[in-house]
C-alpha cells in the first residue's frame, strides 16, 4: 500500500495535470475513489487534497511579480531540517538564474513545509517546484525550463 502524501501528489500531477487535455479534470470524489483503488490511504489522499488547496489559494491571489532581488534568504531551523544544503543550494541556483522569483521561492518553501515529511530530497524538491510553477499564472517559461531539467535528468538515468 502506498503511504506517502507526496506519492499521491505525484500520481495526481503525472496523471491529470501533465495530461494533454488540461481542461478536463475529474471531480474530487471521482479522484478520491481512483486513488483508493490505486492503493493510497484515505488519510494521505485528504492530506494531498489539502496541500493542493493551499497551492490553489496562492494561484487565486496571484503572486506579486517584483524585479529580481539579490537579497539572501535566511532559512529557519525548521526549514533547514526539511531542506538540506543541497536543496537550499538548488533553490538559490534557480533564483540566480531568474527561474524563480522571490515570491515563487517563498511559495515553494511554503509548500515544502506543508508536506507531511521530515525531510525533502532534491528529486522531491524538483517535483514540488514543477507543481508550484505549473499552478502559477505567468510562470510558463520557468515551468518549461524546470520540466526540461527534470525530464532530461530522468531520461539520462534510464540509459
Amino acid at each position: 500500500m502506498k503511504e506517502s502524501m507526496f506519492d499521491v501528489l505525484m500520481y495526481l500531477f503525472e496523471n491529470y495535470y501533465m495530461d494533454d487535455d488540461p481542461e478536463w479534470h475529474p471531480d474530487r470524489e471521482s479522484l478520491h475513489v481512483e486513488l483508493i483503488e490505486a492503493g493510497f490511504t484515505p488519510g494521505e489522499i485528504n492530506k494531498a487534497f489539502e496541500w493542493l488547496d493551499g497551492l490553489a489559494q496562492y494561484r487565486d491571489a496571484s503572486l506579486p511579480n517584483p524585479q529580481p532581488c539579490r537579497a539572501l534568504r535566511v532559512y529557519t531551523d525548521g526549514e533547514c531540517q526539511r531542506l538540506d544544503l543541497e536543496c537550499r543550494g538548488f533553490i538559490l541556483f534557480l533564483e540566480q538564474m531568474d527561474i524563480l522569483s522571490p515570491a515563487s521561492r517563498e511559495l515553494i518553501i511554503d509548500r515544502v513545509m506543508a508536506l507531511d515529511a521530515e525531510e525533502v530530497d532534491i528529486d522531491q524538491l524538483k517535483w514540488i517546484i514543477l507543481m508550484v510553477l505549473f499552478n502559477q499564472p505567468g510562470e510558463e517559461a520557468a515551468y518549461a525550463w524546470m520540466e526540461d531539467l527534470v525530464f532530461d535528468e530522468y531520461a539520462g538515468k534510464l540509459h
